[in-house]
Parts: structure tokens; C-alpha cells; sequence
């Protein structure tokens, strides 16, 4: 037996479960394909958006809260900045269904929030071009994420913590057997008492039929832009954002460089909804058509900034049928894990789901309420 736990792909939530799991044993192994915070995976694009005002399930929010924690414990473990509270904004029509679906999310979980008018939006974020019916919920305790500093923070502390990390040592195949688990990578092979699989839009050919059945790979893209007044849309300016009306979805983040300002589609108008088989091949490049959506809704919905894609890439990452990820074990009785499918909005929680597959892949605990993103609710009958 080489160790007790391998975790497979260091991204967004293997990171965080290689870090989580390097606190509860020294007999941990994690292997990456490439290198942590490789510019290819759903690591790539600088920032994601962290939210306590959060439009989905109520039972993610003590994910959502326990992972708040958890950033601040990553950062304080390793020194680096990763949470940059900005406050945030979600942006539509006044009674309309975002906002009014928003407002029950926050009835029943309690996150704090602040209803601001058309008016009070206007005189203090003058950074949007703000529609007759527009008003905003405020989020005081969200922010922006820095991902690759996130990633390679947490591998950091695991190693410092006795964990090995293999890089550019691509897994091939998962082999269950009696004792523990055979994992292979070229000519080499390793045997672990369990696995977990967080290798994101590459999990699907490590993953049983029933599972390929109801995943897909899809490509995420995003795109930024630069502020004619770089002040206006700093952190401590502008908040992060997403705003909804009819057909037209955007999202979005400061400029933590100073320059650009992070403003992507949102929804179905993205690209999430286009299947790409070959995570390794993943059209990067946006076509004209994409440039062309994202383009008019900035300018529609931010005059300050500069309406030409300054920067854009597209990045791979796993979908589930039911948009809700899969994180448990395959089976009753199986030896490996899934900690993969979060379909486009996992690394606000990351560090909150990477402490539920340590501490249970390791038998530490077992976290009730998960039902709904269980891998067995796919299981054949």
C-alpha cells in the first residue's frame, strides 16, 4: 500500500482536498496531469466570484458559509491573499423573478443582504448604465477570488504538511480491488486504500457507464475589457456583479490589476451549453458570433468601460445533468470517491467541499444533508 488517500487532479477542488486531507493524515498522495494551476483547467481566468447571496439551493449555504471559513484559514495558513472582500451586486428588474428568487434564497437562509433602489444604485455605483425598472441586492460579505494564487497555496500547505504531489503525471486508469485501489499512470501503478477523483472536465473516463451517461464537458469562456478610469473599477470601487434582464446576463469582477475589468456572459448566452467532448481540446479562441453578444451587452451595460475584448480564453469543466455536482462515494461499499461535476460554479465553495471529501474519503466524517449531490442519485434501478 503506497498511502492511505490519492487525490487525482489538483485544480479547483483537488487542492483544497489534497490541503483538507494533509491536515488529517500524512499518508496522502496527490497527482496532477500537468502542473498546479495550470493555465488549461477551470483553474484559469485570474478571479471567480465569491457570493453568500447565492441563487440555488438552500443547502448549499452552510457549504457556502463553512467555506468562508475555510479561505480564511487557507490564507492565514500560507500568507497570501486570496478573499478580497468587494461587496456584490446582483442587478435586475425591480419584482422581477431574479431579484424576487433572490430575496426568497436570502428568507430562508439568512445571508445578509441590503435591497438598494434604482436610485441609490445609481449615485453609488455610477460604474452601470442602469435600466428605468433596474434595483440591486447587496451582498456586503462577497468578493473576488484569486484562483491559481488559491490552488498553489493549497498544494503548498499540503506539502508542507507531509503530502506528496506527483505533477505532470497524467492517471490513465482507476482499478477497485479487494484491498484498496490500483491507480496507473503510463508504466507505473500505485496502490491506495481509497481515491478521490477531482480531475474536473477529465473525470469522465475514470468514471463507471451510468456516470459518463449524465456528464458532459462544456466550455466555459471568459472575457475582459479596460476601464477608461481604472479607480472607478478597482476593488475597493466596484464590486463584484451579475445582472440579469430578458435574454441578457452578465457577470463580472474588479480590476485587481488596476486595468482590466472582468466581464463575461452569463447563462445560456456563454457557451455552457455547448458540449466539447475532448477537454484537451477545447476551442480557446471566441467565434465571431460570441464577441459579438458579449461585446453589445457591455456596452449596453457599462459605458466606462472600453468595448473591445482586450483579453479572452475558454477553459473546460465537468456538467452534470441536474447541475449539481457529484461528491460521495460511487457506491455503498466502493473505495473511490467523486469530488468533480460542479458544473460551472464550484471555486466560491471550493474549499468547503474540499473539506467534505478529506474528512469523509478519509472516514473522519460524514456530512448529512448531501443527498442532492450524491453520485447515487444517477444509479441505475
Amino acid at each position: 500500500m503506497d498511502a492511505k488517500l490519492a487525490v487525482i487532479g489538483l485544480g479547483s477542488i483537488g487542492s483544497m482536498a489534497l490541503w483538507q486531507a494533509s491536515r488529517l493524515s500524512d499518508s496522502v498522495v496527490g497527482f496532477e496531469a500537468d502542473t498546479p494551476a495550470h493555465g488549461r483547467s477551470a483553474v484559469g481566468g485570474d478571479t471567480r466570484l465569491f457570493r453568500m447571496v447565492y441563487l440555488g439551493k438552500p443547502d448549499y449555504y452552510p457549504i457556502i458559509e463553512r467555506s468562508r471559513s475555510l479561505w480564511a484559514e487557507l490564507e492565514a495558513e500560507t500568507g497570501q491573499k486570496i478573499l478580497t472582500i468587494t461587496g456584490g451586486l446582483s442587478i435586475g428588474t425591480a419584482n422581477g423573478s431574479f431579484i424576487n428568487n433572490l430575496l426568497e434564497a436570502t428568507r430562508v437562509t439568512g445571508a445578509e443582504r441590503c435591497v438598494l433602489s434604482r436610485e441609490e444604485m445609481a449615485d453609488r455605483y455610477p460604474q452601470h448604465n442602469l435600466r428605468p425598472d433596474d434595483c440591486a441586492i447587496y451582498d456586503p460579505r462577497a468578493g473576488v477570488l484569486r484562483t491559481d494564487r488559491a490552488v498553489s497555496a493549497a498544494v503548498a500547505a499540503a506539502q508542507a504538511n507531509g503530502a506528496t504531489v506527483l505533477q505532470n503525471t497524467p492517471v490513465d486508469s482507476i482499478t477497485k480491488t479487494d484491498h484498496g485501489v490500483v491507480v496507473t499512470s503510463g508504466d507505473r501503478t500505485w496502490t491506495f486504500e481509497k481515491v478521490i477523483v477531482a480531475s474536473g472536465g477529465w473525470s469522465r473516463r475514470l468514471m463507471p457507464e451510468h456516470l459518463k451517461a449524465v456528464t458532459e464537458t462544456h466550455r466555459i469562456v471568459l472575457t475582459w475589457f479596460i476601464a477608461q478610469d481604472g479607480t472607478q473599477f478597482s476593488p475597493e470601487n466596484f464590486p463584484v456583479f451579475s445582472r440579469l434582464y430578458g435574454g441578457r446576463s452578465l457577470y463580472g469582477a474588479p480590476a485587481v490589476d488596476g486595468v482590466t475589468v472582468k466581464a463575461s456572459v452569463d447563462g445560456p448566452l456563454d457557451g455552457r451549453g455547448r458540449e466539447t467532448p475532448d477537454p484537451n481540446s477545447v476551442p480557446r479562441e471566441l467565434t465571431p458570433q460570441e464577441v459579438e453578444k458579449v461585446t453589445d451587452i457591455v456596452t449596453e451595460f457599462f459605458p466606462g468601460l472600453i468595448p473591445t475584448i482586450v483579453r479572452s480564453d475558454a477553459f473546460p469543466d465537468l456538467f452534470t445533468k441536474d447541475r449539481h455536482p457529484l461528491l460521495g462515494w460511487l457506491d455503498e461499499n466502493s473505495r473511490v470517491y467523486c469530488a468533480t461535476g460542479f458544473s460551472g460554479k464550484g471555486f466560491k465553495m471550493a474549499t468547503g467541499y474540499g473539506h467534505i471529501a478529506a474528512h469523509e474519503a478519509l472516514g473522519k466524517q460524514t456530512i448529512e444533508g448531501l443527498d442532492f449531490v450524491r453520485p447515487g442519485r444517477f444509479k441505475t434501478r
